[in-house]
């Protein structure tokens, strides 16, 4: 087991650069193998998420092979296994994507209940509802989901609430079904878009994605392809708070600024220097006093709930009393407890979180409680006085890469321990 140890308080200068967006990658992954040919995926991050899915498809019969760190070639042309009910599957929310992709190839699956970080219910009966449109067979057995269809009929589905994974599963098979499928309440976040990129590039016929109504039109096969993913919103994100939270100055690079947005206006609105360049965004914090904000969590293009604990960190330093509005999950506040060791000021009720800032945070010995919870950890580390030490790393090194690496060449005073 790993822990990360911080020494703060410590003012962050430099620049960073992104690494390919996590979740686009774990939607890609599964997508690669509905391909009949080979698929090489470009720009993924090193993360242990990816590491899972890639052991997952390995086992299943795929071939794979890093031809670099962050470039993966996937064969699937021998793949037979439709079970995927691995502990590598069990691990991670995003291995449901592999029902949507074995549906649409082989029309059958057989996959484990996915895990991942918990803080609040996450069903997935929405990704289930819609292969039931398509005229796919569902049962649940023993933490198993198993599906099949004798052929898939493309349909109207419409989202009754929105949803990224169930909208990203729905496309997946809906571009293998037979005729038309319109999802409509579909979520718009980038990666979606990005997923539906690269089905069009091996073949695919999708519309709309990045909108509210996706159209697909279903195709016989798809081919190989090689794609590029997008950089990470949320990592992005997370550097641009760091640089906030230090009173740093950090220019965050290979990242696409408009997917920044919601994120820029709220920093900009606290006072920092908030600069756009065509694939950079420099965050200036340097000597400026920021003032605390309100934050809702909405689907894109609103606030995310991804970059929610680590903005709740920023305000807990701030000026004034802050009020952060939790609208995605129910219960993404447990972190709120180690950030109080800490010295922090913070009253949840619900949804809502109230944060009175206070000069400065003190060192504590603290748990990554999720993935997002993790980097809340680590920023509030960076400003507080003393040596902070963070359990439970594994959370974190699911979605961020090096982030120990990227963090000391900002100058940060931050070393992996492995116990």
């Amino acid at each position: 087991m790993d822990k990360l140890v911080i020494n703060g308080p410590c003012r962050l200068q430099g620049e960073v650069s992104i690494s390919g967006a996590k979740n686009a990658a774990v939607a890609i992954i599964p997508a690669a193998i509905m391909a009949n040919n080979i698929c090489i995926i470009e720009n993924l991050p090193s993360i242990e998420d990816v590491t899972s899915l890639n052991t997952t498809i390995t086992k299943m019969g795929a071939k794979t092979e890093f031809l670099d760190q962050h470039t993966l070639k996937i064969d699937s042309r021998g793949m037979e296994n439709i079970s995927a009910t691995f502990e590598e599957v069990r691990k991670m929310r995003a291995s449901y994507y592999l029902l949507g992709a074995l549906l649409a190839r082989y029309r059958r699956a057989e996959v484990a209940m996915p895990g991942g970080c918990d803080f609040g219910s996450r069903p997935i009966d929405l990704h289930l509802k819609g292969f039931r449109a398509m005229g796919a067979q569902v049962s649940v057995e023993r933490d198993v989901i198993r599906v099949e269809a004798e052929k898939l009929q493309g349909a109207s589905i419409y989202m009754d609430t929105v949803s990224v994974g169930a909208t990203i599963n729905i496309m997946l098979a809906a571009v293998l079904a037979e005729g038309k499928t319109v999802i409509e309440n579909a979520a718009r976040e980038p990666h979606i878009v990005d997923v539906a990129n690269f089905l069009n590039i091996m073949g695919a016929k999708i519309k709309g994605a990045g909108t509210d109504v996706i159209r697909i039109t279903g195709v016989e096969e798809l081919h190989g392809a090689q794609y590029t993913i997008i950089p990470d919103q949320i990592e992005a994100g997370t550097y641009m708070i760091a640089a906030a939270i230090t009173g740093g100055d950090i220019l965050v690079k290979n990242i696409i600024p408009t997917h920044m947005d919601s994120l820029s206006a709220k920093l900009d609105e606290m006072g920092a220097g908030v600069e756009e360049f065509d694939d950079a965004i420099r965050v200036n914090a340097t000597g400026r006093h920021l003032k605390a904000v309100s934050v809702q969590t909405m689907a894109y293009p609103g606030f995310p709930t991804d970059l929610q604990p680590q903005m709740t960190t920023l305000l807990t330093v701030a000026e004034g009393i802050g009020k952060v509005t939790e609208n995605v999950w129910e219960n993404r506040y447990q972190y709120t407890q180690m950030l109080k060791l800490m010295g922090a000021q913070i009253h949840v009720e619900g949804r809502v979180a109230i944060t009175t800032g206070v000069p400065s945070l003190t060192a504590a010995h603290v748990d990554a409680t999720d993935l997002r919870a993790g980097a809340a950890m680590v920023l509030a580390g960076l400003c507080a006085n003393g040596e902070t030490v963070i359990g439970e790393v594994k959370y974190i090194d699911r979605g961020y890469e090096e982030i120990e690496k990227k963090l000391t060449a900002l100058g940060a005073s931050i070393r992996r321990v492995h116990v």
